[in-house]
Formats: structure tokens, sequence, C-alpha cells
């Protein structure tokens, strides 16, 4: 049986694969990317303590608004990279000191 334990242990491989894209690539998508991992973390620690404790569905109405929080921001990010990509021909964001050109 899968318990509490093996969902948490889920949740931290993909913190810390989240964390370790952050803080290591240089590509803006990667970035993203790495900050969507982050909270896919924490919607499975949510859902995985709603299930495991008397709460009721709480622990999941959280993840879903999360999910609606990551959607949005994942729009205004590539948003904002793309205008980052017409003004400076890179996506590189070491090499970016501002948003205009």
């Amino acid at each position: 049986m899968i318990g509490l334990t093996h969902y948490l242990v889920v949740a931290a491989i993909l913190f810390s694969l989240g964390v370790l894209a952050v803080s290591t690539r240089r590509n803006a998508i990667s970035v993203l990317m790495g900050v969507e991992l982050i909270l896919n973390a924490g919607n499975i620690n949510l859902v995985a303590f709603s299930k495991f404790s008397d709460v009721g569905i709480s622990g999941q109405l959280f993840a879903l608004f999360v999910i609606i929080l990551a959607a949005a921001e994942a729009a205004v990010a590539l948003a904002i990279v793309l205008n980052i990509y017409r003004n400076h021909h890179t996506v590189t964001v070491d090499r970016l000191h501002s948003l205009s050109g």
C-alpha cells in the first residue's frame, strides 16, 4: 500500500529537481519549468495531506487554486520572455539587466 511517506518522498524529489533547475539553468524557459516543478511538489503535498487527514477536501481545493495561479504565472512569464527575446535576441537570464532594449 502506498502511504503518506511515498507521496512526501516524490514531492521532495520534485522540489529538489525544481530548485536545481532554477538555480543552475540560464535559459528563462528552463527556470520557468523549475518553478512549475516546485509548485507541483507543493500540490502533491497538499493533496497527500488532505487524503491522509480528516480535514476533507480543502487540500485539493488549495491545489486547484495553485494550479490556476501557475497557469496564470506561466502565461505572464512567457509573455515577458517573448518581450525579452524581441528586445535582446536572447533568453539567457545572466545577460539581462532590464526589460527594455
